[in-house]
């Protein structure tokens, strides 16, 4: 009756008000709890395994993309030493080929000047057998001449001749 007789106001509670909002609150709060907090806390645990998994994956990437990195840049490197190897091989291979083109092209020089030293050699005997044989039907059509010259009107010379005629066509 106490409590009857007080003036009921919110500024100032009152035990019942007190009771009943406590009662109420209890009762509010167990049912969130269970229907609200409980599905919260599991989206919130299942929200971090999948951060932690994330960032777990994202360190393995991290260490297989530097694992990566690095095998590239020894094969890299082991490309850039095969280059190296390569371009050495081909100048080393561009100087053996220019220095065998060179041999052949002197070995061809000395063999064609040997060929035309050879061919002015021929040419010049040729020359001479025919300078010779030139100089020798001359003299010969030169010693007839004056033998024709010599022989004619004497018959005694013309009985000689005729038969050295006879004796060289006999041999």
């Amino acid at each position: 009756m106490l409590f009857l007789e007080m003036n009921f106001s919110v500024i100032k509670p009152e035990f019942g008000l007190i009771f009943w909002t406590t009662l109420l609150f209890g009762v509010f709060f167990l049912l969130l709890r269970k229907f609200a907090f409980a599905p919260i806390t599991a989206a919130l645990k299942d929200r971090e395994e999948s951060i932690d998994n994330a960032l777990q994956s994202a360190d393995r990437a991290r260490a297989e993309i530097q694992n990566l990195t690095a095998k590239n840049d020894v094969l890299l490197r082991q490309a850039q030493e095969e280059k190296a190897v390569i371009l050495k091989e081909a100048r080393e291979m561009k100087a053996q080929i220019l220095k065998e083109a060179k041999e052949q092209a002197a070995a061809e020089y000395k063999k064609k000047v040997e060929s035309a030293v050879q061919d002015i050699k021929n040419r010049e005997l040729e020359m001479l057998h025919n300078v010779k044989n030139q100089a020798g039907t001359l003299a010969l059509e030169i010693a007839e001449k004056l033998l024709r010259q010599k022989l004619q009107g004497d018959a005694a010379n013309e009985s000689f001749v005729n038969n050295l005629v006879k004796d060289i066509n006999l041999n």
